[in-house]
């Protein structure tokens, strides 16, 4: 039975998942101290964490960073902010997926399946380290880390995926049909603009290693990474 942290300081939502969710069979725990989150989330030992942004004291983004010095498990923002910006901000510190609220029941269950069976099911990363060479640029994809001359670059689960398809079929093109089913299981229920926001962090990362312009956006058809980068440099 998966344990899943909800991280919510309205407590007709909260309940409402709570209850949702032990429905589905999983064990629901409301967080109740809103100044101590780190301590609660060692308390319950969660597998998957529910996350809304606007809290007492500190905001999610902070305590998605918090947890992220010492677990990896899948954070979900649940959140009334609908921006892209706040998406990327999710994203960017840490979360793996985003829900706008209002929201449908279904869709969350969904989605935290999907993201159950990433992180510890079917679709883990399996034993053998799999490495993508391209012109001096490496991805590690079961460390989730990107090397170049030297520079080590640590990547989230979604990101390592996504640059994972895009080396290794450069220079061609790969569909936008065919990355949303690698990065999410649930594709009926991701945002349209979801995927580009995963496109824009990784080419951040690929800007902290020197890299610029390398993934272009080919309208109507999807995305290519090409090596215009020097060698080794």
């Amino acid at each position: 039975m998966a344990k899943i942290l909800i991280i919510e300081d309205d407590p007709k939502i909260a309940v409402l998942l709570q209850s949702h969710l032990q429905k589905y069979g999983y064990n629901a725990v409301v967080a109740e101290q809103f100044d101590a989150i780190t301590e609660e989330f060692h308390k319950v030992q969660p597998d998957l964490v529910l996350l809304d942004i606007n809290l007492p004291s500190f905001d999610g983004f902070y305590w998605c960073r918090q947890i992220r010095q010492f677990s990896t498990c899948p954070i979900i923002f649940i959140s009334a902010r609908s921006g892209e910006m706040d998406q990327v901000m999710a994203l960017e510190n840490g979360g793996d997926d985003y829900i706008t609220k209002p929201f449908a029941y279904e869709v969350v269950v969904a989605k935290i399946k999907s993201n159950l069976r990433r992180a510890y099911g079917e679709y883990a990363p399996k034993v053998e380290e799999r490495k993508i060479e391209l012109d001096g640029l490496t991805l590690y994809a079961e460390r989730m880390e990107l090397v170049k001359g030297g520079n080590v670059i640590t990547l989230t689960k979604k990101e390592a995926v996504l640059l994972e398809m895009l080396l290794s079929r450069s220079p061609r093109v790969v569909s936008r049909e065919l990355l949303l089913e690698k990065l999410w299981d649930d594709q009926a229920f991701v945002d349209e603009n979801t995927l580009n926001v995963n496109v824009t962090r990784v080419r951040k990362r690929l800007q902290e290693l020197g890299i610029q312009d390398a993934i272009e956006t080919i309208r109507g058809a999807g995305y290519r990474l090409v090596a215009n980068w020097e060698h080794g440099s």
